[in-house]
């Protein structure tokens, strides 16, 4: 069976599939799970497999939870970050047993996780969500006190709050500069949804403001999407400047707020330097993160194609052609759940497909996405050809609302999925 991308679109717009329903399982089949990683990826399988009767804790450093998506709507203006903010604790609801702590080591063979508090947790299956972690010394000039005056942003928090701050700051007539990585990293439109969202609050508080893309890339994801919605909502206020034309950032020099390209140096009123990414810190730890800094996993099961035992989703997985968003790491989480527990009753996991539709917002009410079907092929996740795709170009208002609509009803059914309520 095949989905065209309207087929994707209805599927992921408002309804994500329900989580497994509680069932009694027998000793010998009820898992004992440990889950790293409180986010969309983790917190979802954790609350699935807790449902299904297994035996789960989840691990997770942060009491609360600050959502990436739509942190570019407080950028914009037209969001607080309080609302994008879920404590963990309601993920308790489906019996699970949550512990507010960091994972600071793993013994494979002993399957035991050690806490930075001194416990430790025996597992059957370890589940790894770690998310990224960020490469400070990619780029010269650029360590993790530059982000107090260059901020990424890039994971949601005070972070964003501090751009925000700055942006409100900056006098009409700034240049605000965005520094996006060279693929891959967590959500490949994010930075350009994040120009999009920061000229709708410019074009409204300060017009005469410039936003500069300084790009690594000479593509990026949506662009044609993208440049017809800042020729339409935005005229004259963004640029895009790949490589070729001496968009790429060699350095930064956060006291001079400076950016120095292969071309020139670029100064900036407001300076968001998103630096390069790799799996969480735990995932090295682990020995399941090799050297292309991300998690080789099995396309069925999600287990490490290094470390038996140990499964890796979300943003750190490299399970084949699937794209790192919140989206794929809610689907992955479920398929990982109704995979452990086919192991643990001794059934072999069903080859799954995947969707990601995966959207973006250039006005509150201006929406599109690209959409995408997965399937296993020899072990990875490949992209199917025949469906999904990218929403049309020159659309109509009403089309672009209704797909903005669609967004949130995604994310409040996402955020629902993983946190409760």
């Amino acid at each position: 069976m095949t989905l065209d991308r309207r087929q994707v679109i209805v599927a992921a717009g408002g309804a994500v599939a329900a989580l497994a329903l509680p069932r009694r399982l027998s000793a010998q089949n009820r898992g004992r799970v440990v889950v790293v990683g409180g986010g969309f990826g983790g917190a979802t399988a954790a609350r699935a497999l807790a449902r299904l009767g297994h035996e789960v804790t989840l691990v997770e450093r942060d009491a609360t939870y600050v959502t990436c998506p739509f942190s570019n709507a407080v950028l914009g203006g037209f969001m607080e970050l309080e609302s994008l903010s879920f404590p963990l604790a309601g993920a308790t609801l489906d019996g699970m047993r949550l512990i507010e702590d960091s994972a600071v080591d793993v013994d494979p063979d002993a399957r035991t996780l050690t806490l930075a508090g001194g416990a430790v947790l025996h597992w059957d299956r370890l589940v790894l969500s770690p998310g990224v972690e960020f490469l400070y010394d990619a780029l010269p000039g650029y360590d993790e006190a530059a982000t107090e005056r260059m901020p990424h942003a890039w994971k949601a928090g005070p972070q964003t709050a501090l751009l925000r701050a700055q942006l409100e700051a900056m006098a009409d007539g700034g240049l605000v500069v965005i520094a996006p990585p060279a693929n891959p990293f967590r959500c490949p439109p994010g930075p350009y949804e994040r120009a999009s969202l920061i000229a709708h609050y410019l074009a409204q508080a300060k017009p005469a403001s410039k936003i500069l893309i300084l790009d690594a890339k000479e593509t990026f994801s949506k662009q044609p999407l993208f440049e017809e919605a800042w020729a339409r909502l935005y005229p004259g206020m963004i640029e895009f400047r790949p490589p070729s034309m001496g968009g790429r950032v060699i350095g930064v020099d956060p006291a001079a707020m400076t950016l120095q390209t292969e071309f020139g140096t670029v100064a900036a009123a407001v300076a968001n330097v998103i630096p390069p990414q790799r799996a969480g810190a735990i995932a090295q730890v682990a020995g399941v993160r090799d050297e292309t800094g991300w998690c080789p996993v099995s396309g069925v099961t999600f287990e490490s194609d290094l470390v038996p035992g140990i499964h890796v989703i979300g943003d750190a997985c490299a399970p084949g052609a699937m794209p790192k968003s919140a989206f794929s790491a809610n689907a992955q989480a479920k398929v990982l759940a109704q995979a452990l527990d086919a192991l643990f009753r001794g059934e072999e996991p069903q080859s799954p497909r995947l969707i990601n539709t995966c959207y973006s917002l250039a006005a509150p009410d201006f929406g599109f996405s690209v959409a995408g079907v997965y399937a296993e092929a020899e072990g990875k996740l490949t992209e199917l050809a025949d469906a999904g795709g990218l929403s049309a170009l020159e659309a109509p208002a009403q089309d672009r609302a209704q797909e903005a609509d669609y967004a949130r009803s995604w994310y409040a059914a996402t955020v629902r999925e993983a946190f409760g309520g």
